[in-house]
C-alpha cells in the first residue's frame, strides 16, 4: 500500500485533475452500482455531505438512536444545515422497525419539519443487515417519498459475512458512504457514491466543509489498494473475532461476536482497562475490534490476558 502511495500519479483534485483520485471514485462507484463517487477525508464528512445534499434547512432525517449520523458526528446536520434528526430505537438485529419509521414521517403541514431522508447503517454495531431488509426499506421510501442514505462504513464486512454482492444492498439506496480506513486498512478516507447530479452537489458541500484536497492521489492510491486487496480478507477478521469470543467465553466472560467485533459485557470499564493494560493490551470499552493488524498470536495473547477478568465481572451486591 505504501509503495502504491509513493508511485501515485497526482494532480489538483479541487479541479478534478488528480488521476488517481478520479480512478478511485470511478472504481468505488462502479462497484457500488452508482454513476459517480466523491473521495472525502472521513466518514463523518461523507455522511454530512450526504445530509446537506439530500436535505434543505428545516428538513428532517430519520436515523437510529445510536446511529453514527445521529449520535457520533457532532450534530453536523443541525450545525451546518439546519437539519433536524428524528431518532428511533434500533431493533436487536440492528434494523429500524419500518412501521416505526413510517409512523415518524411528519404530515405535509407547515407545523412540522419536512421528513426527507431515511439514514440506515450496515453493519450496525457489527451486525450485518441483508438485502431483504433494504428492499423493504426501499419500498417504504418509494411509497412515502423519502430518499435513503446508507452509512456503509463497514459495508464490506456485512457483504462478506452474508455472502452477497455489495450491489445487492446498495441498489436499494440513493447514496452510500463506504469507509476505506477501517477494516480495509487505508490510512484515511471514505467515498460517497450516488448518481452524477447528487455527487456534483455533494462536491460543492465538500468544498464548503473544508474538504477540498489538492494532490490527494497519494491517499486515493491507498484506497484503491485497499479495495483491490483487503475486501476478501475481511473473512479472516471475522474468523479471529469468533476465536476471540470463544476464548473469552471459555474464560468465563460474556462475549458477543458480530462480524469483526466482540462485545465484552459484565465488567466495569475501568477494571477492564486496568486489567488488560497489565498484559500490554489497550482497550477503551466493551467493544473489541479485530482488524488486519491483529494476527492469531495476538488473539491468543488477548485471551490469556483476559483470563483474570472474569473475577472482575460486576454483579448485584446483597443489601446489608
Amino acid at each position: 500500500m505504501r509503495a502504491a502511495m509513493l508511485d501515485a500519479d497526482v494532480g489538483d483534485d479541487v479541479y478534478g485533475e488528480d488521476p488517481t483520485t478520479n480512478r478511485l471514485e470511478k472504481i468505488c462507484a462502479e462497484r457500488m452500482g452508482f454513476e459517480a463517487g466523491l473521495f472525502v477525508a472521513s466518514g463523518t464528512q461523507s455522511n454530512l455531505a450526504a445530509l446537506l445534499t439530500h436535505c434543505e434547512r428545516g428538513d428532517e432525517y430519520i436515523a437510529g438512536q445510536d446511529a453514527h449520523t445521529y449520535r457520533f458526528e457532532g450534530g453536523g446536520g443541525a450545525a451546518f444545515g439546519g437539519i433536524q434528526p428524528q431518532p428511533l430505537p434500533f431493533q436487536s438485529d440492528g434494523t429500524l422497525d419500518l412501521e416505526d419509521v413510517e409512523a415518524a414521517i411528519k404530515p405535509d403541514d407547515y407545523h412540522f419539519a419536512r421528513t426527507r431522508l431515511l439514514c440506515l447503517e450496515n453493519t450496525q454495531g457489527g451486525r450485518p443487515i441483508g438485502p431483504d431488509y433494504f428492499a423493504r426499506a426501499r419500498a417504504l421510501a418509494n411509497r412515502t417519498g423519502l430518499r435513503v442514505h446508507l452509512d456503509g462504513a463497514r459495508l464490506f464486512n456485512a457483504v462478506v459475512a452474508l455472502g452477497v454482492d455489495v450491489d445487492d444492498i446498495t441498489r436499494h439506496c440513493d447514496s452510500v458512504s463506504v469507509c476505506l480506513s477501517k477494516g480495509l486498512g487505508a490510512p484515511v478516507g471514505s467515498v460517497l457514491c450516488g448518481e452524477s447530479d447528487f455527487i456534483e452537489a455533494a462536491r460543492r458541500w465538500r468544498k464548503v466543509l473544508g474538504g477540498g484536497m489538492r494532490q490527494c492521489g497519494i491517499l486515493a492510491a491507498a484506497g484503491i489498494y485497499a479495495l483491490e486487496h483487503s475486501v476478501d480478507r475481511l473473512a479472516e477478521d471475522h474468523h479471529r473475532a469468533r476465536e476471540l469470543a470463544a476464548g473469552l467465553t471459555a474464560a468465563g466472560l460474556v462475549a458477543d461476536q458480530r462480524t469483526n467485533m466482540v462485545y465484552v459485557t459484565g465488567v466495569e470499564p475501568g477494571r477492564m482497562r486496568n486489567h488488560m493494560a497489565t498484559g500490554g493490551v489497550r482497550v477503551s470499552g466493551p467493544r473489541w475490534v479485530v482488524h488486519l493488524d491483529i494476527d492469531d498470536e495476538d488473539i491468543r495473547h488477548v485471551v490469556a490476558t483476559a483470563g483474570g477478568l472474569a473475577a472482575d465481572r460486576t454483579s448485584p451486591r446483597p443489601k446489608p
